[in-house]
């Protein structure tokens, strides 16, 4: 057995593989495992440093999931209720709303990040 590690779309799986020592290696299925909780790209990393805790109202992920779409961007003024972020968990669009007014200091995440329950996700002042 050989043991791989394969990123798709920024989610990261172990994969084994089973060596079958004939001809048909190539039928041999891998087995997928769960995905595993991929590190922040490195090139969202510097992004996420700089802006960190640039406003006083934090607004955080209510389920794990993955960022679908950024509704919103940093410096608009939004009124409590306004889409900041979507997230997408369980085949299901879930809005991430402005939980008063003011305005949007900063976006911790990117499409396609991956959050965990309670991540921060943007801040506003």
């Amino acid at each position: 057995m050989k043991n791989y590690t394969i990123t798709v779309n920024g989610n990261v799986y172990d994969v084994t593989v089973e060596e079958t020592g004939s001809a048909g290696a190539a039928a041999a299925a891998p087995k997928a495992a769960a995905p595993k909780k991929a590190a922040p790209a490195p090139a969202a990393a510097p992004k996420k440093a700089a802006s960190s805790g640039a406003g006083s109202v934090k607004v955080t992920a209510s389920v794990p999931g993955k960022v679908f779409k950024l509704s919103a961007s940093v410096g608009q003024t939004l009124k409590a209720g306004d889409p900041i972020i979507v997230l997408e968990a369980m085949k299901m669009e879930i809005p991430v709303v402005a939980p008063q007014d003011g305005t949007l200091a900063s976006i911790e995440v990117a499409s396609g990040d991956a959050v965990e329950n309670g991540q921060l996700l943007a801040t506003m002042n």
